[in-house]
């Protein structure tokens, strides 16, 4: 169980750092590039942690497909951007990948 906690520890670090890479504005604003480097540092962290576990193919899987459509979300709320139906419908499938590989996959460590 401790594994999945860093997985999505990793997971919403590496979303923290990615919104604040925008907010950095090519690093030109101090709080947000140190919360974009702390913020990725931990990510990585955690995921090497996970990596100890969980085969990696799985683990990359599962942290780039929430990761996007986290971010996709956050941008949305925060930053306006569009999401048309092709952007929702891929993300859906994302979704539905991850769970496939969660519910069914012998390769994902339960």
């Amino acid at each position: 169980m401790k594994v999945w906690l860093f997985l999505m520890g990793a997971i919403l670090s590496e979303v923290v750092a990615t919104s604040a890479l925008k907010a950095s504005d090519g690093f030109s604003r101090l709080w947000p590039s140190l919360l974009t480097a702390g913020g990725y540092m931990v990510a990585f962290y955690l995921l090497s942690q996970t990596l100890r576990h969980i085969p990696v193919g799985i683990a990359y899987a599962l942290w780039s497909g929430i990761g996007i459509v986290l971010i996709s979300l956050i941008a949305w709320l925060l930053y306006g951007q569009k999401l048309d139906l092709p952007a929702i419908v891929g993300m859906g499938l994302i979704i539905a990948g991850v769970a496939v590989i969660n519910l069914f996959s012998n390769s994902a460590a339960h």
